[in-house]
């Protein structure tokens, strides 16, 4: 299972979020670029980074520290925030990011997920990003009306290559992810699903590799907060 450690972008800065409100953020002391650097050198080959500034703007607003990123370090990178367009998608995939993370437009406009898929295969992933079984929208400060099961049905055949799933409940919490409904999704979805929100520990890495159609996790305020030890999360990275 990979193991994909997090950076989300906030005012050049790298920030975590509690439960996705911008009002709730912890501000850390290292530049994304130097993070990256970091999992890099502890061994890490995959990285997940949210371009928050995009997510609220509903544009890239980061795209010069990803490409610092991609052209320094050797990293399989899915970046999400902000991508509305095709445009925007062919300017990360030219950066050379490994997936681009779809999330509001795809639930807002299912064709543009449809061709989106289409136009650039195997390079889409699809960010369902969940408050109490509802898909929740820009930025997070929108619910879709619209149940993750229901939709993820509807849009199954597209071609997404990977599927991330947050329960924002437990972004940031550290009570670890909802192994539940993210089982429910990864059972339903054709393509390998990512875990993601509430990572604490390592038996939270331990548990997601006992599950079906996984293929991997995203921890992020643990590693921040150092209640995750770079050195052992490394270990569970295959």
């Amino acid at each position: 299972m990979k193991i994909l450690p997090a950076i989300d972008i906030k005012d050049k800065k790298c920030v975590r979020l509690i439960k996705g409100d911008f009002n709730n953020k912890t501000e850390y002391g290292t530049s994304p670029v130097e993070q990256a650097k970091n999992y890099k050198d502890h061994g890490f080959e995959n990285l997940h980074i949210v371009d928050l500034d995009g997510a609220l703007k509903g544009e890239i607003v980061n795209l010069d520290i990803i490409q610092d990123i991609v052209g320094k370090f050797d990293l399989k990178i899915e970046v999400g925030g902000g991508i509305r367009n095709t445009y925007s998608i062919q300017k990360y995939i030219d950066a050379g990011v490994e997936k681009v993370i779809l999330g509001s437009a795809a639930i807002k406009n299912k064709i543009f997920l449809k061709e989106a898929c289409e136009k650039f295969p195997n390079k889409i992933a699809l960010g369902l990003d969940a408050k109490d079984g509802y898909l929740s929208v820009s930025g997070w400060k929108e619910n879709s009306n619209q149940l993750t099961l229901d939709y993820l049905k509807e849009v199954n055949d597209y071609g997404v290559s990977r599927l991330i799933y947050t329960d924002i409940n437990r972004d940031g919490m550290k009570q670890g992810p909802n192994f539940d409904e993210t089982l429910k999704v990864a059972e339903l979805s054709n393509c390998p699903v990512i875990i993601s929100g509430g990572v604490s520990s390592i038996d939270d890495i331990k548990k997601g590799k006992t599950l079906k159609n996984i293929e991997g996790i995203i921890v992020g305020k643990s590693i921040y907060d150092g209640d995750i030890k770079l050195e052992e999360l490394v270990k569970e990275d295959a």
